[in-house]
């Protein structure tokens, strides 16, 4: 099963520096936890978060992003393909907006 360790953190932030993001810890008024700077990727999450609670952002924000498996090494490669097996997949969001969502039929 996943663990929530600060080598576990470690390794999910060694993923993230390889794909060319940014993590910073800081204070803010973040309704998920964490807030995403996508036009210079750069990954904030609350400071004040705990390792589980780090964990689970970085998750989330790792099962939203497209990830470029090309930039990874071996290591993080391997580790990414794991938690993508066991976790991620099933913390993508699901479409918010209308024009993300499946076009519904229409009735007759």
């Amino acid at each position: 099963m996943f663990k929530y360790t600060t080598y576990t953190l470690k390794k999910i932030e060694n993923i993230f520096e390889e794909l060319e993001y940014t993590i910073r810890y800081a204070k803010g008024n973040f309704k998920s936890g964490y807030c995403i700077v996508e036009t210079k990727n750069v990954i904030v999450v609350n400071k004040f978060f705990d390792t589980e609670a780090r964990i689970n952002s970085l998750l989330d924000v790792m099962a939203n992003i497209e990830v470029d498996d090309s930039k990874l090494t071996e290591k993080p490669l391997e580790f990414y393909r794991k938690l993508k097996k066991k976790v991620l997949d099933d913390r993508r969001l699901t479409p918010t907006t209308e024009e993300d969502a499946a076009p519904e039929e229409e009735a007759a």
